[in-house]
């Protein structure tokens, strides 16, 4: 997922429409379920958390509890997952931010530097 937030991101800054962006990245070597299926932009995937504010569908939380049981599992087994260490350490900082109820596709607001829809608020 983070790695097509990042080109939805991209794109946005270099002036891609999202729709575009994803007309031709679906048919293309960025093609993967993150995009097709779950779309972190909101229109090209009808059913899609994005389209629904990011209400969970798989929550930040979920997600970062998985990231860290993988991480578990790989330094058990002895086997490097940089990428892996890099996307929990992303999702735990998400998290920190209030992202921790949002569907894990909301990251793309903490990549794009929009924060006003997840920073806690003060009690």
């Amino acid at each position: 997922m983070i790695g097509t937030c990042e080109a939805f991101v991209l794109a946005e800054k270099l002036g891609l429409d999202p729709q575009r962006f994803f007309d031709i990245a679906s048919k293309a070597s960025g093609q993967n379920w993150s995009l097709t299926s779950y779309c972190p932009v909101p229109g090209p995937v009808p059913a899609a958390p994005s389209n629904r504010e990011y209400a969970a569908g798989f929550a930040t939380a979920m997600m970062l509890k998985d990231l860290r049981l993988a991480q578990e599992a790989s330094h058990s087994a002895g086997a490097a997952t940089p990428l892996g260490a890099e996307a929990q350490a992303l999702y735990a900082m998400f998290d920190n931010l209030g992202g921790r109820e949002l569907d894990f596709s909301a990251i793309i607001q903490m990549l794009r530097g929009d924060f006003k829809n997840i920073l806690k608020t003060p009690n």
